[in-house]
Parts: C-alpha cells; structure tokens; sequence
C-alpha cells in the first residue's frame, strides 16, 4: 500500500542509540509540542502534563531517575535530544473539568449561560472514579492516545523516538516534583535522531502480525 500514512508507520520502529551531538531543531520542536496539546482524550478532559525534557541539567535527573531499575533506558537520557514524560493526574475532579469548560467558553465552543450543562460530561468522570476518588486507570490512559499522537508526528518529522514505559514513577516523581505537582509519570518519549551504527533496531525489518490475525471486518 502506497500512502503518506502508512509510510510514517512503516518507517517508525524504537530507536535504541541515540546521537547525543545531533538535536531536534526549535521548529520541529514546535511541532511536536503543539501536537501535544492538540492531542484528543476523553471529554476532552485532557488531565495530563507533558515535562519536555531539554537542558543538560534536567537529563541529569532523568538519568538519576533510573538508579534503581529500568537501566536498560537509561541510555537515552543524555542521548536523546529531548524526552516527553507524559504525566496523568491520578484524581482528576470537577474543578479540573470547570478548566476545559471555562476554555471552551474563552473559545466560543460552549455559551457562557450553559455552563453549568457542558458539567454534563463530568457523569463519565464519576463512572470511572473508584471510592477513594482515584480515576488513575482512566487518567493514565489518555496519555496513551497523547503518546501515539506524538509518536506519529516525530515520524512524519522524519525523526526518531523510542516509547519508553521502564521509568521509575516513585523517583520522577520525587526527582521532577516542582514539574510534575503531583501527577504521576509511567511512560516517557525519548527522540531525536539515531546513532547508525549502534542502533541495531534500525536495519532490522518491520514485523506485525498478518491483517486477518488482527482485524475484523464485520
């Protein structure tokens, strides 16, 4: 199949050597930032915070971050160009929610007089949130429609990225509190653009399993 779609997708795989001396110019940085915000959730209840990692001093802390486990990441903390963690917020309430509604309404989406009906959506809120007020499991899965998105547009960039789910939550969360405020990170994006030679992901063929193992037409 011949399209510009499919050839971002064929093209992207998860880099496992970064070229530290190469990095992502502000331009295509402001790309992929602005596809992060545009990014679609729920409700478009979008609970979440994307942390751009960028200066020296801050990939110090993400590679302090894996000194207990996850090792085999570690590697891309200084390497990479940039690295997103993307956070969710593990108790997202009603006055996050009156956020996205008072936005809606500063864009002309939602009637200032009707702001107490766009509160309608916040019912998929309440069924999703346990006794503790914990909706962690709805929350942390938006950020995976964020990280597709994402990866998506680094590809289209010409760019390379590797998803990256081994971080440590407890010590990001302690060693980016001021960043994150209490919300947790349990997937990071680490790209830029890779090291040839030690990269041995990049030669390899793609490999997926046949289109009638996984999809159903009815």
């Amino acid at each position: 199949m011949t399209h510009p779609i499919i050839s971002d997708l064929q093209r992207r795989y998860t880099s496992k050597r970064y070229d530290a001396s190469k990095h992502i110019s502000q331009a295509d940085l402001a790309v992929i930032l602005e596809a992060l915000r545009l990014s679609p959730s729920s409700i478009n209840s979008q609970p979440w915070k994307f942390v751009v990692i960028e200066s020296e001093q801050a990939k110090q802390r993400l590679h302090d971050s894996f000194a207990n486990k996850f090792q085999f990441n570690q590697v891309h903390a200084k390497a990479a160009s940039h690295t997103i963690l993307f956070a969710y917020n593990p108790s997202y309430q009603r006055a996050d929610y009156e956020k996205v509604i008072d936005a809606d309404i500063a864009n002309g989406r939602t009637k200032a007089e009707n702001k107490e009906q766009a509160f309608g959506a916040f019912a998929f809120v309440d069924l999703n949130t346990d006794e503790q007020g914990d909706n962690s499991a709805w929350t942390k899965a938006q950020t995976y429609i964020a990280l597709g998105n994402t990866m998506h547009t680094v590809a289209r960039l010409g760019l390379d990225s590797t998803p990256m789910e081994g971080v440590d939550k407890d010590l990001l969360g302690e060693l980016f509190a001021d960043e994150l405020g209490g919300y947790v990170c349990e997937v990071a994006l680490a790209i830029g653009y890779h090291e040839p030679e030690q990269d041995y992901n990049a030669a390899l063929p793609k490999s997926r399993l046949d289109k009638d193992a996984v999809i159903t037409v009815v």
